[in-house]
């Protein structure tokens, strides 16, 4: 069953990343974050990194500014790299904490952008970066409104966070952004364990959002303990 909207107009959609991370740090990939260390362009690098420092160190109209300048830059690299799943995954990484950011029926178009590059992405590498893009791709589905507002659908959801567990269980955004799904369908238990995973995790390197959301976790199982 679809959960109540959290996004307007029901009111606003949250998403992490991780990373992102993703999460994200990825939400947070997620975060909700992207394997960015792998990527061959070292400028997408340091746009990933740009991305951690306005989703983790920025808040209000600066980092709506912020993030409007990144979903720009990395627009310009997927328009010369189209087929690029590196440069896919960020996009979909940026344009869903733009999303977060900016709220309302404005974050409709840019959560249907970020699905799309996301998408492709996995279509591309199997492995979605590591997992990163089945973080926020996951994150995406479980926020958003359902059908006939938006694609939010709880079931793909999981079926995209078990994903990214399954190919980097001690991940510390695919384990915490999958402890907020399972918590959010009632699994209080469960939630507890994946988080405890989260925070026993391992940071990659080269990816300070890795700890802030290690931080993150740490908090979440503390106000719950």
């Amino acid at each position: 069953m679809r959960q109540q909207c959290q996004w307007s107009p029901c009111s606003r959609f949250r998403l992490m990343l991780m990373l992102m991370i993703l999460a994200v740090a990825s939400s947070g990939v997620l975060g909700a974050a992207t394997a960015m260390a792998q990527a061959p362009d070292s400028s997408l690098f340091s746009l990933m990194q740009r991305w951690g420092n306005v989703e983790y160190q920025m808040q209000g109209d600066a980092q709506l500014r912020a993030f409007e300048d990144l979903a720009g830059e990395v627009d310009m690299l997927a328009r010369s790299e189209p087929e690029n799943p590196h440069i896919l995954t960020a996009r979909g990484v940026i344009l869903a904490s733009y999303a977060k950011a900016k709220g309302g029926l404005g974050a409709l178009d840019l959560a249907k952008q970020a699905r799309t590059a996301l998408e492709k992405a996995i279509a591309i590498d199997p492995q979605g970066e590591d997992g990163s893009a089945y973080v926020t791709l996951g994150a995406l589905y479980q926020h958003a409104p359902g059908w006939p507002i938006a694609f939010g659908d709880d079931d793909k959801a999981r079926q995209l966070l078990e994903r990214a567990v399954s190919i980097r269980p001690a991940g510390i955004d695919t384990n915490f952004y999958y402890a907020q799904f399972l918590e959010d369908q009632g699994k209080d238990d469960d939630a507890l364990t994946y988080a405890q995973r989260a925070v026993d995790g391992q940071s990659r390197a080269g990816r300070p959002s890795d700890e802030a959301l290690r931080k993150e976790a740490r908090n979440w199982l503390a106000e719950r303990r």
